[in-house]
């Protein structure tokens, strides 16, 4: 016998610690206050830093997507005290490593046709989780998704399920990165971003916010929420992963009621969400 939607139980998790890099962003701290409108928000070109977490071989290897992945990963983690080697993990992005994607097309177009070995490694989708196994030492499981634009709103969902159902705090990374001409006009993604979550079934002394996904309302045709910010707007509607501006946004100002977030054309994704 199945039961309609209104009967299933919703999903709550505490959100734990969050990690944040973009176009003016350099991490949770100062973007709290710039999304809390208590300083100022100027866009700049991201700044990836280094893996220092990988060993010196894959650190040469790794990509802009491992780069901007990996510091929001290990920012988040850092800040719930949760020991990320233990930590199941869901990766999230649009369209993976661009300008990995760019260089192995143009080898393609040239008249040497041979592919470098590290461009192919960098191809595949979960190269990002791969990278974050090495450098957390974490064998837990790791779920990788995409879903072009609703790509953050499909690792949401992906994230606050399994933490729910299994009882388990649970990392969330969403990331973008822009490509080179000719792919960036068709695929105009003006610069790299991320956001890594720490999801977990119960309250904590550490806990920043609590989010719910009620099953009778959780998928809405309601417009998503806008940022009052007009550059913070522009970046948000730009970039898949910076759909998750708004939810940030309630964190820092510590909002309850209700956030809407981009998923598929014509159906949105509801956060309820409240302060801790």
């Amino acid at each position: 016998m199945t039961h309609p939607a209104s009967a299933a139980p919703s999903l709550t998790v505490y959100v734990e610690g969050i990690g944040l890099l973009g176009p003016g962003l350099s991490g949770w701290a100062p973007g709290r206050e710039q999304l809390a409108g208590t300083a100022p928000y100027e866009s700049a070109r991201c700044v990836l830093p280094l893996p220092m977490a990988l060993p010196p071989a894959e650190r040469r290897r790794a990509g802009a997507v491992v780069k901007v992945s990996l510091a929001v990963g290990q920012e988040a983690v850092t800040a719930s005290g949760l020991s990320a080697a233990r930590l199941p993990s869901v990766f999230s992005s649009s369209s993976g490593d661009a300008i990995n994607c760019h260089e192995i097309c143009s080898a393609l177009a040239s008249g040497d046709r041979l592919i470098s070995p590290t461009r192919f490694h960098n191809s595949v989708h979960n190269a990002s989780s791969g990278y974050w196994s090495i450098s957390s030492g974490s064998m837990a499981t790791s779920s990788v998704l995409c879903a072009y634009d609703g790509s953050f709103a499909a690792g949401l969902l992906e994230a606050v399920v399994q933490a729910a159902v299994d009882q388990t705090a649970v990392l969330l990374v969403a990331y973008d990165t822009d490509y080179p001409e000719p792919l960036h006009s068709v695929r105009p993604l003006p610069d790299s971003f991320g956001v890594a979550l720490v999801l977990a079934p119960q309250r904590s002394e550490r806990s920043l916010a609590k989010w719910t996904l009620a099953p009778a309302t959780c998928l809405t045709g309601t417009s998503a929420t806008a940022m009052a910010d007009s550059a913070l707007e522009q970046l948000r509607a730009s970039i898949p992963a910076a759909r998750s501006l708004p939810l940030l946004r309630s964190v820092a100002t510590q909002d309850a009621g209700s956030v809407v977030i981009d998923y598929l054309d014509g159906l949105q994704l509801a956060v309820q969400v409240g302060p801790c």
